[in-house]
């Protein structure tokens, strides 16, 4: 009986030791990408050191395994999409999602560096005067490409300030969602997969009170840290 209850009491010690070691975000974590395994393929994503309180949290939430069977629940073609929703996971076909996540916010990271074109990953927030970004919904931008005159448009009645040149030349050639900028804190980037987040991007959505989900899941299988390449 002492034997059993001291084994026990081991392994509960070790499965504490093992879950706080896993959601301690370690300094050679920051410097791995963030491998996002999905039913449609593979997209590999790097993070900013840029918006360190938006990066350690996703290295967290990776860790803990936290997206895990996660949907991409919002898809809007031309625009971008959206995952990070736990109540994804076992939602019955049709359940509006959207509402799910920690019950903490991440302070807004807004970097002029670092702006919505194509291929950036951001975090999705709801209303708030201080536009505190969720702690676990995220996006990756799809966009569009922009004319001048779309641009000119986008700075006078959404943004209500000029674009820098040099932005203004990748939203004409890469495309992106200009009218986000410094509102929806980017705090990471694509490097491999785009491929496979415009195939997402493509799938046919519901029309009705789920708006916007695809009528069949696109799941994100497991997520998880691997060691930083060159692409």
């Amino acid at each position: 009986m002492k034997k059993t209850l001291l084994l026990f009491l081991l392994v509960c010690i070790s499965a504490i030791s093992f879950a706080q070691k896993s959601s301690t975000v370690r300094k050679k974590d920051r410097k791995r990408d963030v491998l996002l395994q999905t039913s449609f393929g593979d997209v590999v994503v790097r993070l900013s050191d840029s918006t360190p309180l938006h990066r350690d949290n996703f290295l967290k939430l990776t860790k803990t395994h936290y997206y895990d069977s996660v949907l991409f629940h919002r898809v809007i073609p031309r625009f971008m999409i959206q995952a990070g929703d736990p109540a994804s996971k076992k939602a019955a076909p049709g359940a509006l999602l959207g509402n799910g996540g920690p019950e903490y916010k991440i302070p807004a990271e807004f970097r002029q560096t670092l702006f919505h074109k194509k291929g950036m990953l951001a975090a999705a927030r709801g209303d708030n005067p201080e536009k505190a970004s969720s702690g676990s919904q995220f996006y990756i931008v799809v966009g569009r490409i922009f004319s001048d005159a779309g641009l000119d448009s986008v700075e006078t009645y959404r943004l209500k300030r000029k674009i820098p040149a040099d932005q203004r030349e990748v939203y004409k050639t890469i495309g992106g969602t200009p009218h986000l900028d410094q509102t929806y804190t980017v705090f990471g980037e694509v490097v491999k997969g785009m491929d496979v987040v415009d195939k997402i991007s493509a799938v046919p959505t519901s029309k009705g009170t789920d708006r916007d989900r695809p009528l069949e899941d696109v799941k994100i299988i497991k997520a998880k840290l691997i060691k930083r390449k060159k692409y």
